[in-house]
């Protein structure tokens, strides 16, 4: 029996459960709404380390410790780990997870990583290929401004469009057993090119992304916005937050309260001086384990769908003048009830 609902959905037969998750975090993101939230916060930005790449791999790979901890799992009891990051070569989750003995797969999804490492490893678990996956991610500001785009020492102004990157990381362990929420579907994206060139506008580059990703679920299973307690993306920050639910009402979708955005849940705009919102492979992942899934656990929400967007973009293709592909994966994270 097929599994495939549509063109760009599965649903899952015997869906993974989320076991535990972890959520680090840097002073920026401690001092933000859901500093209460995170399972650690590192006032000290080099984590304790000597160079900002360091920091990251640091990061990484507490936030992985942490998520270990609390699914009372011990990492040779995993099969596989998903982990990537924003760096060349994905070099922060590779070291992190480097000494851990454990089958791993880097991924690439820029911010939309964490949504894509959780579908690959809930996949797995349902094909019967693996009993416990972990997905991991992270970014860190300081890392990301010095690949993308400029030393932090240059001071430069920035854009009123653009986002800032996210010091964080995100960890979530997937099972086959019987408590936990369930993740239910997931809703492969399809690269968009909206032809947006500014580097500094991800956020509009993007939400067609979402907008096509989204569209493309409640297609393939029949589904709208009232099928759901809340529908967060990550990351448009508040541009691109304000393009799809533009794109999404000239569609006739009413999102209502329900859609949220991870790149504007994370900071306070208005005191933080962050411009557009958050943004990086931190930002959902983070905000995911330290607030999506708690609230969940709590029965404050029951059915989630959770939409990561990326920008496919890289220094080079930037300075070409290339335009900036997104893509953009959604799951279904749900409670039995």
């Amino acid at each position: 029996m097929s599994k495939r609902l549509g063109r760009q959905t599965v649903a899952l037969s015997d869906p993974p459960r989320l076991r535990g998750w972890a959520a680090v975090g840097g002073k920026k993101e401690g001092e933000g709404p859901l500093k209460d939230c995170f399972d650690k916060i590192s006032e000290d930005a080099y984590f304790g380390e000597q160079s900002w790449e360091k920091a990251e791999t640091r990061m990484l790979r507490d936030c992985f410790s942490l998520a270990c901890d609390k699914a009372k799992l011990p990492p040779s009891k995993l099969d596989y780990i998903f982990s990537g990051d924003l760096l060349n070569q994905c070099i922060s989750s590779a070291f992190a997870m480097r000494d851990t003995a454990v089958p791993y797969f880097g991924t690439y999804g820029a911010c939309s990583t964490m949504a894509e490492a959780l579908s690959l490893g809930a996949m797995l678990i349902d094909g019967g290929f693996a009993a416990n996956v972990c997905a991991v991610t992270g970014s860190h500001f300081c890392s990301a401004e010095r690949q993308y785009r400029f030393p932090l020492e240059y001071g430069g102004v920035r854009a009123p469009t653009a986002q800032w990157t996210v010091t964080g990381a995100g960890a979530v362990i997937l099972s086959r057993r019987r408590e936990g929420p369930r993740l239910t579907h997931v809703t492969t994206g399809m690269i968009t090119d909206a032809g947006i060139t500014d580097a500094n506008n991800m956020g509009a580059a993007m939400a067609p992304a979402a907008f096509s990703t989204l569209t493309a679920h409640f297609a393939d299973t029949e589904r709208d916005f009232d099928d759901y307690d809340a529908v967060f993306t990550g990351d448009l920050g508040a541009v691109g937050h304000d393009i799809l639910q533009s794109l999404l009402e000239k569609d006739g979708i009413d999102t209502g309260v329900k859609y949220m955005d991870c790149g504007m849940l994370i900071y306070d705009r208005k005191t933080q001086g962050v411009n557009s919102g958050g943004s990086g492979c931190g930002c959902c992942a983070s905000v995911l384990a330290a607030h999506i899934l708690p609230a969940m656990e709590k029965g404050i929400w029951n059915r989630v769908l959770f939409a990561a967007t990326g920008a496919l973009m890289s220094p080079t293709s930037a300075q070409q003048g290339e335009s900036i592909p997104s893509i953009c994966h959604a799951v279904v994270i749900e409670n039995e009830v």
